[in-house]
């Protein structure tokens, strides 16, 4: 089974657990959780494995790693999913939810384009071109090295952690405004499909949502070339990489604990591997 189709499944299970579709014969406490759509697949699967031998149910949602975040911070949920770092302001905002991150993996985030675009030639790209496209600079392809065509700029959502991570290497400002966008997106499967359907696009995606139809290109930057791989991932020589976070207000206690325990286990790592990341014992990490 491919990733692509191994993601979908687990798009299907956040689905099953996210609208509380859940057995009847599941009784006793429940833990919500919320937020990134990148840590979603695992926390989904996690979540059917872990309520197999366990009277806790829970109820996972998307939003986004700034949704996860807030939603936590205002006692909304009781587990956050985030897929970048707490930003300063949500810091200083939330100070007083003593907000704690547990990381459950390690994922990496490519600059990615149609298929059309890789095989008309454009196998790489400067973060320098990367920012003038995003800032409408660039307008067409044949400009880096493409076919006459106008590029189809895709962005996301400002919160999205796959945004912060990538913004944060090409601009140095994970906030960065993008004059250049012609289409803001929302989660992963949303930028994959739009970027699919198009045969000039440009987005940003992380490597488990990487399929025949939407390619990654490799980063030249000071002199090197880093290769959109897991191998350079594992090996700390690629530039964009993030940790998958659970995000909790405080120490977490009883279910709350279990769980993220067992996501942070062999079982629960076992899946974060299956689910196209990196687990986070044994290898590089940022």
């Amino acid at each position: 089974m491919g990733r692509y189709e191994k993601v979908w499944i687990e798009l299907v299970l956040f689905l099953i657990t996210g609208w509380g579709l859940v057995p009847e014969t599941v009784a006793g406490s429940r833990v919500q959780i919320v937020g990134s759509t990148t840590v979603l697949p695992v926390a989904s699967r996690s979540a059917q494995m872990f309520m197999e031998s366990s009277k806790i149910r829970i109820l996972v949602n998307a939003g986004g790693s700034g949704v996860g975040i807030y939603s936590v911070a205002q006692g909304r949920a009781d587990i956050g999913m985030a897929s970048r770092r707490i930003s300063p302001d949500e810091k200083k905002r939330f100070e007083k939810s003593d907000l704690l991150i547990h990381p459950i993996g390690l994922d990496a985030v490519a600059c990615v384009v149609s298929t059309e675009i890789y095989q008309a030639g454009v196998r790489h790209l400067t973060p320098r071109q990367i920012a003038a496209i995003y800032m409408g600079k660039i307008r067409n392809w044949k400009e880096v090295g493409g076919p006459d065509r106008r590029i189809v700029v895709i962005d996301k959502e400002r919160h999205r952690g796959t945004r912060h991570a990538f913004m944060q290497y090409i601009f140095g400002n994970a906030s960065q405004r993008t004059p250049g966008t012609l289409l803001v997106t929302g989660s992963n499967n949303e930028e994959q499909a739009k970027i699919a359907q198009s045969d000039s696009a440009i987005g940003m995606l992380s490597f488990a949502w990487i399929n025949e139809e939407v390619k990654a290109v490799s980063l030249r930057d000071k002199g090197k070339e880093f290769l959109p791989t897991w191998e350079t991932v594992r090996q700390g020589r690629y530039p964009i990489v993030r940790k998958l976070n659970f995000i909790t207000a405080g120490e977490p206690e009883g279910e709350v604990k279990a769980f993220i325990d067992f996501v942070k286990g062999p079982q629960g790592q076992k899946i974060v591997e299956q689910g196209g990341y990196i687990p986070i014992g044994g290898i590089f990490q940022p």
